[in-house]
């Protein structure tokens, strides 16, 4: 009796593993295309990333067989310098009497060789062609560090003023606002008095932000308050003032009612500022129609600024000479250097001035052709160099 039981409770077990076997089989034939689908995907991958390591392996071995031919064609300028110009490559004649512009875009410089210039170094000197306006604000590396702040008694005892102990700007701008009134004092003409010089970058945000809370309760919209607010104060960044390079000026005598309640521009001081800056370095920033001299050219749509600002800005001698002689803002100036990269200027048959702009970036380095003349480089904000060589 047990052991026919016992022969009943076999039989599904039997058919249980049958099951299972032909489930596994009938698995094992379904799960061999799926995996054979992954591995043709992993295949595809590992060759698109074979060919793209491949790829990026012969672009970088072009690029180091590039940068070794630049190198080897450097290295061969620097080991022959041009120290003559070629036989059809002399200088135009200039004028004998008076000043006289020659645009030499096409020759060479003279005596040519090399020169590596750091853009921090630069930067840390003050750039006297350094562009700030509306549309270019200073560069972020712009370094203030070599600013400095003249007191009223370093001033008085300099002979000029100051309004106030905050008056600060690079050194080579002092120096040629000291060269200019000296001059004018040579003249019997004295008192000019410097209103405001350098603002950092949180000065001109604070002022700007003082004009636009003056403002909010006539514009809704942020944009249209922003725009009423740069009419009259500069966004932060793009003021002259933000540059280390510019300055206003006032004429003051103590006690002299008369001189005082005279405009700068129609007293004799400011007519002969504004007359005679160029000659040292200096040149009036922001001339309008007919202002600050009747014979004014309106430049406010190249400068951006149409208010009466009395403000001068530094840009070496040689260029505000140029700038003089073309009647030129700053931004047309660096244009025209742009486009006419090489100029001399000659005073009665001599050359004065020589101005070299090369196009070099926003590289921390580069080398600049230059020749063995005392010579000044400063960049523009535009990705280029200008120097000017003084003869």
């Amino acid at each position: 009796m047990s052991r026919k039981t016992n022969k009943s409770k076999a039989v599904p077990v039997v058919l249980v593993i049958t099951i299972i076997a032909a489930a596994l089989a009938v698995g094992c034939f379904m799960i061999k295309p799926y995996n054979d689908g992954i591995r043709s995907s992993w295949e595809k991958e590992a060759e698109k990333a074979r060919e793209e390591r491949e790829q990026l392996v012969e672009e970088y071995a072009e690029k180091n067989q590039q940068a070794l031919r630049d190198w080897e064609a450097e290295k061969q300028r620097l080991l022959n310098p041009v120290t003559e110009p070629d036989a059809g490559t002399q200088w135009p004649e200039a004028k004998q009497e008076g000043w006289d512009l020659l645009d030499l875009t096409g020759y060479e410089l003279k005596n040519l060789t090399r020169e590596q210039l750091n853009r921090a170094s630069l930067m840390a000197e003050g750039n006297n062609m350094l562009l700030v306006n509306e549309w270019h604000s200073r560069p972020l590396d712009f370094d203030e560090t070599g600013i400095v702040s003249y007191s009223k008694y370093t001033a008085v005892k300099q002979k000029i003023q100051v309004d106030n102990h905050n008056i600060a700007m690079f050194p080579a701008v002092w120096d040629a606002l000291l060269e200019a009134t000296a001059a004018a004092k040579e003249e019997g003409l004295s008192w000019y008095t410097v209103t405001e010089g350098y603002r950092s970058w949180d000065r001109q945000n604070e002022l700007f932000t003082k004009q636009k809370e003056k403002l909010a309760s006539k514009y809704a919209n942020e944009d249209d308050l922003i725009a009423a607010a740069k009419k009259s104060v500069n966004f932060p960044g793009t003021s002259e003032f933000n540059s280390g390079m510019a300055f206003t000026l006032k004429v003051y005598e103590n006690g002299n009612a008369d001189l005082n309640g005279t405009k700068f521009e129609a007293s004799e001081q400011g007519i002969w500022m504004i007359e005679n800056s160029w000659k040292y370095g200096l040149v009036f920033r922001f001339p309008l129609a007919q202002w600050p001299l009747a014979s004014s050219q309106d430049k406010h749509d190249k400068t951006g600024v149409s208010v009466q600002l009395k403000l001068f800005r530094y840009v070496g001698k040689g260029n505000a000479a140029v700038m003089h002689y073309l009647d030129m803002c700053l931004e047309e100036y660096i244009e025209y250097l742009h486009e006419h990269p090489h100029l001399a200027l000659y005073e009665n048959g001599v050359l004065k001035y020589e101005v070299y702009a090369q196009l070099v970036g926003d590289a921390d380095s580069f080398m600049i052709d230059v020749t063995s003349a005392p010579h000044v480089s400063s960049l523009d904000n535009m990705g280029w160099v200008i120097t000017v060589f003084e003869y």
